[in-house]
């Protein structure tokens, strides 16, 4: 029954909303269980860490399994296994019982990611990429948007099981959906399964994930800390040494020989390292530099994704086709940068309205980073390869998330977010300053980072709508490109 309604539904229409569903599903439950997790016990990082982990471990994995077992059967499981394991994590009684569920949900969803994306590029033509990177963005920015505003009600209003139990509704409707009208692909010899590139990226990636997210509360002087980020940065070196010489493997880091790969997804990491550690900060920042609630902090970031949307037409219709990425990526870089040291100004006297005006532009320049940057960093690499080429891209993306919020709140608990003024603890509001400004400064490098982008490379992706009827190249034709 399946198949037959597949047959019936555009699968770009197919696709697109089963992917932004997944997508928008865990790129929100991160979102929200920040914020939850910031509110309550300090015991319960270990439920944040445990996720990354689980992620970092299976995201090498997915590209394989995709080409293997056929992108819509692996994307269905991983649907499945984030669905259940969030209703598992809804019913914990224990913090080890949560612990555990949050690993096995970090599994399906670094599985969800990778997979999808490479379905929907499959789906998309490149004269019609951009269209494709907006479906993928929106739940990219809506997550971290609508995370800390849901997180705030949810911990305000009703249990932190809802944090979790929230989706279980949007999970189940993207499994049906796509049981319904996805059709699949497989590649046609997936090779055998890279067991030593599996492990080492796993354990590189795993450690180094740990580590970084505990540097800050533990202090990156903690022994445990030094070791695993250390261990990790051997995983990876020896990862790098293996996977060269392999014909066939995991992680096919010959496409960061691709020019126009390797600068897109650079300022794809770098806009996650600055990006994410302003949005996480920010939050802090809202509840305890200024005493906000957490509903009402999450007012303040929702202005962001409005911004994206307001923005995002303008970058992909009528900017991108004629421009190309470039320009456009170093200007939004520019843009978020000027926000984020604004935001550096803000105080207990600055009106709440300022700061969404502050927060929805940061938006408007955000959409001219994402959009672009992604549209491109597919231009040029073989249908064959897209699987693989978005295990990289999403690896790299969630590694260097991660590594922002790490490096920004070890800027701040360095300074210090609290001090005594005339015999009373307050908030020290220098620390989140200073740490609005470490995020623009690497923005701002991120824009140079843009200028590298060659526009020429991504010319078949800059295509106006009304000339998107053109004949498409052939894939012996585009392999050449690459």
């Amino acid at each position: 029954m399946g198949l037959m309604f597949a047959d019936r539904m555009n699968q770009k229409v197919a696709v697109s909303v089963v992917v932004v569903a997944a997508f928008f599903v865990t790129i929100l439950d991160t979102s929200v269980v920040n914020v939850a997790i910031h509110v309550s016990a300090a015991s319960v990082d270990s439920v944040v860490i445990g996720y990354l982990v689980s992620l970092a471990v299976f995201i090498p994995a997915s590209g394989w399994l995709g080409d293997r077992f056929g992108n819509k059967r692996v994307l269905l499981v991983a649907i499945v296994i984030f669905t259940v394991a969030s209703i598992l994590c809804g019913a914990a009684q224990s913090i080890g019982q949560l612990v555990g569920f949050r690993i096995l949900q970090g599994a399906g969803g670094g599985m969800l990611t990778p997979v999808g994306m490479s379905l929907l590029l499959h789906a998309f033509p490149p004269a019609e990429r951009i269209r494709a990177s907006t479906i993928i963005i929106v739940p990219a920015t809506l997550g971290p948007a609508l995370g800390p505003l849901l997180g705030g009600v949810f911990t305000d209003h009703l249990s932190w099981r809802w944090v979790f139990y929230v989706n279980v509704p949007i999970g189940t409707l993207a499994f049906v959906f796509g049981v319904l009208f996805l059709g699949d692909r497989r590649h046609d010899d997936p090779g055998r399964f890279d067991l030593p590139g599996f492990v080492l990226a796993g354990a590189g990636l795993g450690l180094l994930m740990y580590g970084v997210s505990e540097g800050p509360a533990k202090g990156w002087s903690d022994g445990p800390v030094i070791a695993t980020c250390v261990i990790g940065a051997v995983a990876l070196g020896a990862l790098v040494v293996v996977e060269l010489r392999r014909p066939e493997p995991m992680l096919d880091l010959r496409l960061y020989g691709n020019h126009l790969f390797r600068s897109t997804v650079t300022v794809i990491t770098l806009m996650g390292v600055s990006f994410f550690g302003a949005i996480y900060l920010a939050s802090l920042f809202f509840q305890n530099g200024l005493g906000l609630s957490a509903q009402t902090s999450g007012f303040n970031i929702f202005p962001q994704a409005v911004g994206f949307t307001l923005g995002a037409p303008i970058a992909a219709r009528m900017l991108y086709p004629r421009v190309g990425p470039r320009r456009i990526i170093a200007s939004g870089c520019v843009i978020v940068a000027a926000m984020m040291a604004v935001l550096a100004t803000v105080g207990t006297g600055t009106s709440i309205w300022t700061i969404r005006a502050i927060v929805l532009v940061l938006g408007v320049g955000m959409s001219a980073i994402g959009l672009p940057a992604q549209t491109a960093s597919f231009a040029t690499i073989p249908a064959p390869k897209i699987g693989r080429a978005s295990t990289l891209f999403n690896s790299q993306n969630r590694l260097g998330g991660a590594v922002g919020v790490a490096a920004i709140t070890t800027v701040v608990i360095a300074v210090g977010t609290t001090h005594v003024v005339h015999g009373h603890v307050v908030a020290h509001l220098v620390a989140y300053r200073i740490g609005f400004l470490v995020a623009a400064a690497i923005m701002l490098v991120n824009a140079g980072a843009a200028l590298v982008i060659n526009d020429a490379d991504a010319v078949e992706t800059m295509i106006l709508r009304k000339q998107q009827t053109v004949p498409i190249l052939e894939p012996e034709k585009l392999e050449s490109t690459s």
